[in-house]
């Protein structure tokens, strides 16, 4: 499974907020950090105040933050809120289905159960343990983030 560009940022969106806690976020200064769509990522973060993972302060002195702690926000949880199909073949779609071998299919019951697996993993994945916060994993230091055009150059 592939996750869309839309989940991807707002995945992104979310770990920068959560290395950056102590202080509110503008999208203008995530748009920059990793060189994507500051359009693109107004879509991302009003999905994410919708669903109750971030708070957005509007006005002069505005910006974003988590509303939940990090070790509070599964991977999983974000996946599903942002992910709008996770139907790994065309006979999960009652009214596309145009296979012979629907009505016995056990190829359908083990896509499904691949598919409950991997959201699995990601349910006990907490945005904490992604940004070295979380419960039950190792400690790391916070991710070093550069703006896209500031990265380090390393050495070949």
């Amino acid at each position: 499974m592939r996750l869309t560009t839309y989940t991807d940022y707002a995945l992104r969106t979310l770990m920068y907020l959560a290395t950056h806690r102590d202080r509110l976020v503008t999208i203008s200064e995530i748009a920059e950090v990793h060189g994507i769509s500051k359009n693109h990522l107004m879509k991302v973060v009003y999905q994410l105040g919708l669903s109750g993972l971030v708070d957005t302060l509007r006005g002069r002195n505005g910006g974003l933050r988590l509303k939940r702690e990090p070790t509070e926000i599964t991977v999983g949880e974000v996946v599903r809120s942002t992910e709008t199909d996770f139907d790994m073949a065309e006979c999960f779609d009652p009214s596309g289905d145009r296979c012979l071998y629907s009505p016995a299919c056990v190829l359908k019951d083990v896509l499904s159960s691949a598919t409950l697996a991997y959201l699995g993993v990601l349910d006990k994945v907490t945005l904490g343990d992604l940004v070295g916060g979380g419960r039950g994993r190792k400690k790391t230091a916070p991710i070093q983030v550069y703006p896209a055009a500031k990265k380090p150059k390393v050495a070949a």
